[in-house]
């Protein structure tokens, strides 16, 4: 029996990919990386956005269409999110939701024998120290808890991934200590918010990042999605971890509104200005910090004025890295139940938010040019060359090097998005 998984969406649900890899390793039966060598294909879902959702429905459909006589195996979000689609578009398709990783060697082996089986609904396992197969030797990504302490508008992932779970920093660090002894140079500490890590069990973020950081090895260290509201009690700490030379000085800081109005709208829980003063408190102890921000284009409630202080907003703080989503209703969300604003406002709006981002980030980038920056070489570029990524984060590209070793490079060229180096 051969499996071929492919995955959807966050760095979470791509570790949620590798465990169901590491189960069924662990168990004999192989995962292959070409699909027509599999006699089960698993779609590991994202939900997140009424595009993903549209390019799931699609690749599904496609999928039954042209591997008539394989069986396939959804898992991911849209297992709890929407299984009333789910079962319309592939009611003989089985499914494993993202909290029962733990009986993918069940349902593989049962759906392979012929049966139709349905593991879904919540659970504590803790997705820490269990088996994991990556495609890349060189990044390990470590659930450090699964769920959130939100409850925003617009979401609808929060129905998939639950409420707030907790993994212990001991196990942590210990997966993270085995993935670098086993050669691995960048751990990523992921999870729908990882400012909440801990608030369920009486850890600290703060502390996880410094136990990490401080195991032997020549490494580095990525901190995911924080929400500013959960960050405020325990700024000055993380800040400090952040602060350790095997932390990359990136923080990924969603602010999704500039109006104070659409953030109480959205039940965001803070206002632009405690985010704007948790930016200030970063940049001023780690000048070379990478910000990165989300921003929700169209929210419903958002008028004219609302967009303009959006833009204020982005024009003042200047984040590095800015990923712009255009509103669009998901099930579940209490947002679903207001009337969109028309498509071509929000377009419009979109487009605006664009062309300010680009002119950001590459005056952003600007100042990089003919410094020399250390990077770590993560991996080839798509095309040609190689990838590193700065102690900020930032991607450079070079045309010689040896994936996995730091190397210091001149900056030559920058772009929006990445530089160019040569080696030193």
């Amino acid at each position: 029996m051969k499996v071929f998984i492919e995955s959807y969406g966050c760095t979470f649900n791509k570790a949620d990919g590798q465990i169901m890899a590491g189960f069924l390793n662990e168990n004999d039966i192989d995962t292959v990386d070409d699909i027509d060598d599999a006699d089960i294909i698993i779609v590991n879902t994202c939900y997140v956005k009424l595009p993903t959702e549209n390019k799931i429905v699609y690749r599904i459909q496609k999928l039954r269409e042209k591997y008539p006589h394989k069986k396939i195996i959804v898992g991911g979000c849209m297992v709890e999110i929407d299984p009333e689609k789910l079962d319309s578009i592939a009611p003989d398709c089985s499914w494993i939701g993202p909290h029962q990783l733990n009986k993918t060697v069940d349902v593989v082996s049962s759906t392979y024998c012929g049966d139709t089986v349905r593991e879904y609904g919540l659970s504590r396992e803790s997705k820490v120290g269990v088996p994991k197969i990556s495609d890349d030797d060189l990044v390990h990504i470590i659930q450090i808890c699964e769920g959130c302490l939100g409850s925003c508008t617009f979401c609808c992932t929060r129905f998939a991934r639950g409420p707030l779970n907790s993994y212990s920093i001991e196990d942590i660090k210990m997966e993270a200590k085995e993935a670098i002894e086993n050669g691995v140079r960048e751990i990523q500490l992921t999870a729908q918010d990882t400012a909440a890590f801990g608030r369920d069990t009486g850890e600290k973020l703060s502390d996880l990042i410094k136990e990490v950081a401080n195991l032997d090895g020549d490494f580095r260290v990525r901190v995911g999605m924080m929400h500013p509201k959960n960050i405020l009690n325990d700024v000055d700490e993380i800040i400090d971890a952040i602060k350790h030379p095997n932390v990359y000085d990136f923080i990924h800081l969603p602010v999704q509104s500039g109006s104070n109005k659409v953030l109480d709208d959205m039940n965001r829980g803070h206002s632009i200005e405690q985010y704007i003063e948790i930016v200030n408190k970063f940049r001023s102890e780690i000048p070379d910090l990478t910000l990165a921000t989300d921003i929700i284009v169209g929210y419903p409630t958002e008028t004219d004025e609302d967009f303009t202080r959006t833009v204020d907003f982005l024009n003042s703080v200047k984040p590095n890295l800015i990923h712009l989503s255009k509103y669009q209703h998901r099930k579940g969300a209490i947002s679903s139940s207001l009337k969109e604003i028309p498509r071509d406002v929000m377009k419009s709006r979109s487009i605006f938010l664009s062309e300010i981002k680009d002119s950001i980030t590459k005056a952003e980038n600007d100042e990089l040019f003919n410094t020399i920056q250390n990077i770590l070489v993560v991996g080839k570029g798509s095309k040609g060359g190689f990838i590193g990524k700065t102690n900020s984060y930032i991607p450079v590209i070079v045309d010689n090097a040896i994936i996995g070793d730091f190397i210091q490079v001149k900056i030559i060229k920058v772009t929006s998005t990445y530089l160019v180096g040569e080696v030193i």
